[in-house]
């Protein structure tokens, strides 16, 4: 393992000490001299002249582990024996696994889960598919799908290395929301092939939860499968951003006493979030909405070879406004970051309108770092978690399916993501809410419900639920 790319981690130091030849106070002061934070110790063996334990520490960004390391190792008596990234520990074999649901303890059991009484329940779905929902793990399941082109911020790396996120996100939904998820990821980046996989799976699952897959592909996969299949179908990189974003967006709105309806905002980063998050504000009722990515921005009468742009060309931009980020921004009232670190400059923000909303949500580096701008903003928030007013798309997923599955919709429409930002948003209070406080954390467990209620609610009132739950009967 490289020790160089363990900065910013939790580490484990398994060291063996010579305790005739130095003393312990001596090692945890060589660790934290060279930028190291010790927060746990454990002996894992001892005798009367050596001792071995495992030292849990923790470094910044700007801490190299490799010199904490040649220091214990300068150190007489002291032998480092191993050093673990906690985080690969986590990993090892795997975050995820099944279990039963009824064991099977004797014969009885095994005829009655398997052969030859199963063969009833076959016929019983046979006769009447819809069963499948209520007679199968189809009922609570949704297929965590990707092929690894676009993940996280590392970029097309593959379905092997995707697993990892896969398996984290199949984690999320069964935490968070009780929601069963496999993660899935396809070894073809076709656009056709993807397609064919995932409608030849989808017989097994509630619903399928699309991820990391790259911007243009990823709007005709999610388009076709919408069409092609009777269960929801739901892009979260796209659709979980925007309706987290939206509910930022309403509590920043009454902040700084703005209506939604005469607000002019500035996205910047026509991708798939960046597209998806336009789409949500035009829903809620924006008017004035200016997209701009590397050739500025996007207006109606110019020709683009992205089929998408040329959507958001002919939907945005009312006033076909053209030039640069720097130009377009003047007198906005929201920037919207969906692009790179460091794309916006102080001087742009001071050239927004009073009290101006910036959502930075670029990462790892915003747009622009809250410090250099909380002086003279009305909101600022980031999709980072070291600040305050994280915009995270964990909020939405786990409950949007959690409803949708409750109510066997055939899809997530965008009155149900309406719905569910509204949840979200609703979950801070009048005297909670302030400019640094505009969205729950991940871990407040009344979203979930909140969200599924609401969620269940719009499938219902526009007709895509298959069933109606009791409570709302």
């Amino acid at each position: 393992m490289d020790n160089n790319r363990l900065g910013g981690k939790s580490v484990i130091l398994r060291l063996e000490m010579n305790t005739n030849e130095v003393h312990f106070g001596q090692v945890a002061s060589s660790i934290f001299e060279a930028g190291g934070d010790l927060v746990a110790i454990d002996v894992i063996q001892t005798s009367q002249n050596v001792t071995v334990r495992d030292i849990t520490i923790t470094v910044t960004d700007t801490v190299d582990i490799s010199i904490i390391t040649e220091t214990i190792k300068s150190l007489h008596g002291v032998r480092l024996v191993n050093i673990s990234d906690r985080t690969f520990l986590l990993h090892l074999g795997g975050k995820i696994e099944t279990k039963l649901k009824a064991p099977i303890q004797n014969r009885d059991d095994l005829s009655r889960v398997y052969t030859p009484d199963v063969a009833r329940v076959c016929m019983a779905i046979h006769e009447e598919p819809r069963k499948a929902f209520t007679l199968t793990i189809k009922r609570n399941t949704v297929a965590v799908i990707s092929d690894g082109s676009a993940v996280l911020g590392l970029g097309n790396i593959g379905p092997y290395a995707a697993m990892p996120v896969m398996e984290g996100k199949s984690m999320l939904f069964k935490q968070l929301a009780d929601v069963d998820s496999f993660p899935i990821c396809l070894n073809t980046q076709d656009t056709e092939q993807i397609i064919a996989a995932i409608k030849a799976i989808a017989p097994g699952f509630g619903g399928i939860n699309l991820e990391d897959i790259s911007s243009p592909r990823c709007f005709e996969i999610e388009q076709r499968l919408r069409e092609e299949l009777d269960i929801p179908v739901f892009h979260d990189d796209q659709h979980g951003t925007a309706v987290v974003l939206y509910a930022a967006l309403i509590n920043a709105l009454k902040i700084v006493n703005k209506s939604i309806r005469e607000i002019k905002v500035v996205v910047c980063g026509i991708g798939a979030a960046g597209i998806a998050c336009s789409k949500i504000l035009l829903s809620a009722g924006v008017k004035n909405i200016i997209g701009v990515d590397r050739q500025g921005a996007i207006t109606a009468g110019t020709a683009y070879d992205n089929g998408m742009w040329q959507w958001y060309a002919e939907h945005t931009n009312p006033n076909r406004v053209q030039g640069t980020l720097q130009e377009v921004i003047r007198g906005a009232d929201v920037f919207i970051g969906l692009s790179a670190g460091g794309l916006l400059r102080r001087e742009d923000v001071m050239a927004m309108a009073d009290r101006p909303i910036v959502f930075a949500m670029a990462n790892p580096t915003p747009e622009i770092k809250p410090e250099e701008v909380e002086d003279i903003v009305g909101v600022i928030a980031t999709g980072r978690s070291d600040y305050p007013n994280q915009i995270n798309n964990v909020l939405c997923f786990p409950g949007i399916f959690r409803g949708a599955l409750d109510c066997r919709a055939t899809t997530i429409n965008e009155e149900m993501k309406l719905a569910a930002a509204e949840a979200i948003a609703s979950a801070i209070s009048d005297e909670e809410r302030s400019r640094h406080y505009i969205i729950p954390s991940v871990f407040n467990q009344a979203v979930v419900k909140a969200i599924r209620d609401l969620v269940i609610q719009a499938a219902i009132k526009t007709g895509v639920a298959r069933r109606i739950p009791r409570e709302y009967r």
